[in-house]
This record gives structure tokens, C-alpha cells and sequence, in this order.
């Protein structure tokens, strides 16, 4: 199967909105990390059974840029609007990746009714001093595919080789400008919330927390404090995958489809 994705467009809050939508079924609502330089393509794994829509947060990947976010919060109210504007006939699931795991998270916590089961894929935000993050400011930019995945050549992919200057130039202009929309985002607290472990507490739906035991980006010795704070919480340890768990281990879109199924 080739991915073969709709392009749907809103606008909200003045701000173009894009949302790339695949496959068919239950929605689901997903939320990418910090940067799209690894694509939407992860979305085949579950389009048999889902309709995937995988929307480009403001300043981000295929959307519009929106100066005026400056936090979290004002994330949570563009993604409830972008809901509204959805119009969806179904509740639909929600999962996240990374920094999109924190914004479903905070998401998820003050929406709760407004999803059914929820997916935290490699979340981040919590900043456990037990159980740090990667400076990502102190990695030399040549290193950071090994920090994504556990085999660099899955996030090789994804980077410049050399062979196409078009590609390089364009590659690291998107990485500025998506780094200066995460700059904003972050302002506040940094890569999360120091009441986070609260707002996961109210997160009553069914939630899957999926890590790569690998993952020397955000330990995956984290797991089990997502999911123990969970009121309903479950988690997926994936073996031999990093950071970039759904592009190294596809097959655990598998176990995470029949986990929104159940």
C-alpha cells in the first residue's frame, strides 16, 4: 500500500492551518514532535483501520506561521479550534509523538471528553531530574540522527547526504524555521510544564504509552511514570528501537491499532 494522502486546509485563528489525512475508519488526531523532518509516511500502519489526520502545528512543516503563539496553552486553544472546525462525526482518538506526546497530554487534560482512547508515543515534558532529557543544545548537528534512532541509518533518511544542495538548503531552512516555532512554544517552562505529572492524572481515558528501549533522546526509563500516573494507563516497551520508534519498528503500529480497536 502507498500512502496517498488528502490535504485538507482551515483557517484558524488566522492562521493556515494544514492537515494531511490518510486512510479510513475511526478518526484519529495526531500530533507530531519538533520538528517534520521524518514525515507523516509512519500513517500507513494504521490507515487500514483509521482515518489518520496529521495536522502540521502553526510555524510548523506545511501550515502558516503564527508569531503570536507564544506557549503551550496557546497550542491547546488552536488545536480546540481546529476540532470545532473539523467537524468530525465521530470522537476521535488522540495520539502524540514527543513534544506532540506533551500536547496531547495537556490536551487530553483539559479536553478529556472530547477524545476516546489516547496514544503517547516517546512523550516529552515530564523533566524528571532522575531521568533527564538530552541537552539537545549540546549535540553537534552531525550527531543528532544517532540520538533519533537506535539504528542511525533509519534516521539517515531523513537528513542531507550531501548529493542534493537543493535539498540541504531547503532541509535546513525548514529546521530554522521550525526551531524558532518551538523557541516560542518552549519559552514558558522549557521542553514541558512543572505540573505535567497533574495534568496526566486527569487523563481518565484508556492511554497507551509506547517507548523504544533504546531511546537516548528521552529515557525510556520514563515509561513507567507516565503510565503509573495514568488513572487508566498501559504501556508498550519496543525493543531495539530509539527515539523515532514508529519509523525504526512499523510493526508496533500494529499492537498501537489494535489498542485504539479495543
Amino acid at each position: 500500500m502507498t500512502v496517498q494522502f488528502e490535504t485538507l486546509e482551515y483557517e484558524i485563528g488566522g492562521v493556515r492551518t494544514v492537515v494531511k489525512a490518510v486512510g479510513n475508519g475511526k478518526p484519529v488526531l495526531f500530533l507530531h514532535g519538533a520538528a517534520t523532518l521524518e514525515g507523516f509516511g509512519f500513517a500507513e500502519g494504521l490507515a487500514d483501520r483509521f482515518r489518520v489526520y496529521c495536522p502540521s502545528h502553526p510555524g510548523m512543516g506545511y501550515s502558516g506561521d503564527a508569531p503570536a503563539i507564544s506557549g503551550m496553552a496557546d497550542l491547546i486553544v488552536h488545536y480546540l479550534d481546529l476540532l470545532d472546525a473539523m467537524d468530525l462525526t465521530e470522537k476521535p482518538h488522540l495520539m502524540g509523538f514527543s513534544m506532540g506526546g506533551w500536547m496531547a497530554t495537556e490536551l487530553a487534560a483539559v479536553a478529556r471528553e472530547k477524545f476516546d482512547r489516547v496514544v503517547l508515543v516517546a512523550p516529552a515534558g515530564l523533566n524528571d531530574p532522575n531521568h533527564p532529557a538530552t541537552d539537545l543544545g549540546a549535540v553537534a548537528p552531525q550527531d543528532l540522527p544517532g540520538y533519533l534512532a537506535h539504528d542511525v541509518s533509519v534516521a539517515l533518511r531523513y537528513f542531507p547526504d550531501g548529493s542534493d544542495a537543493a535539498f540541504a538548503e531547503a532541509f535546513g531552512a525548514d529546521r530554522a524555521r521550525e526551531g524558532e516555532a518551538v523557541g516560542r512554544l518552549c519559552a514558558p517552562f522549557g521542553m514541558g510544564h512543572p505540573n505535567l505529572r497533574r495534568m496526566i492524572a486527569r487523563i481518565t481515558n484508556p492511554t497507551l504509552v509506547v517507548w523504544g528501549e533504546e531511546d537516548t533522546l528521552l529515557p525510556a526509563s520514563q515509561l513507567p511514570l507516565w503510565a503509573d500516573t495514568l488513572p487508566d494507563g498501559h504501556s508498550l516497551m519496543i525493543e531495539d528501537a530509539g527515539h523515532l520508534v514508529l519509523q525504526e519498528k512499523p510493526e508496533s503500529l500494529k499492537k498501537i491499532g489494535d489498542f485504539l480497536a479495543a
